[in-house]
């Protein structure tokens, strides 16, 4: 018995295309022109040098301590979505007549239903590990900057740049799980139709593309660092 139609097929690997594609995209793009993680790296970067240059360093854990937070809130978040899925996973055939009785679901067979659930399931698994190891790599940059040397060290710039790296890894797990979340809105589509899905999914590269090279936040930033004295990549 065939799981998927043809069209299901497609769709599934127009979708894993869109994702894979647009994640090397970005990150080999990403170099060539003005963008939210170059430029937000080069914001911390200018971060981890005032804090370097200061002697209470406070508002920095502080601050630190706020990305921290909304990475473990996410991470738990994902948790109980896969408690979710899981149990709707466990009880497919009852939660499948219900939707079902909605218009505008297609009809499905228990095992398409079950798998298309199972893959909002490995996505989201994929999320928890991104936001997790996340967490962690802000557990490291605490530790950082415990022991950051005292203003006007000779390797002051050295140390501010190894703090940068260590906080550019956090934000880019970060960012792939944030990620992960929107092309999982996408895959709902699917339990529509095969067609809304590969829209949708087109929808969401448009505006991913769009927030990180062409959006309004990129220009504040670019902006802030002009201000700073720096010079915007």
């Amino acid at each position: 018995m065939q799981i998927f139609s043809l069209l299901d097929w497609i769709a599934l690997g127009f979708f894993l295309i869109c994702w894979s594609g647009y994640a090397l995209f970005a990150s080999r793009f990403q170099e060539k022109v003005p963008n939210i993680s170059k430029n937000l790296s080069q914001l911390r970067g200018l971060w981890m040098k005032s804090l370097i240059e200061r002697d209470i360093r406070i508002a920095d854990a502080t601050t630190l301590g706020i990305l921290q937070r909304t990475v473990t809130f996410f991470a738990s978040t994902t948790i109980l979505i896969l408690a979710g899925l899981l149990a709707v996973l466990g009880a497919s055939e009852k939660v499948m007549k219900l939707a079902q009785a909605l218009p505008f679901v297609a009809e499905h067979t228990q095992s398409a239903w079950e798998l298309k659930i199972l893959v909002l399931v490995i996505i989201f698994i994929y999320a928890f590990f991104k936001f997790s190891w996340s967490v962690r790599q802000y557990n490291f940059a605490l530790v950082i900057f415990g022991a950051a040397p005292k203003p006007g060290s000779a390797n002051a710039d050295e140390y501010a740049s190894h703090s940068n790296d260590l906080l550019t890894a956090a934000n880019n797990s970060f960012n792939f799980g944030l990620r992960s979340y929107n092309f999982a809105m996408a895959i709902l589509a699917w339990f529509v139709h095969p067609i809304l899905f590969m829209l949708l999914t087109a929808w969401v590269v448009a505006i991913l593309y769009r927030r990180e090279f062409h959006s309004r936040t990129l220009k504040a930033m670019r902006g802030a660092i002009q201000l700073s004295g720096g010079k915007p990549v």
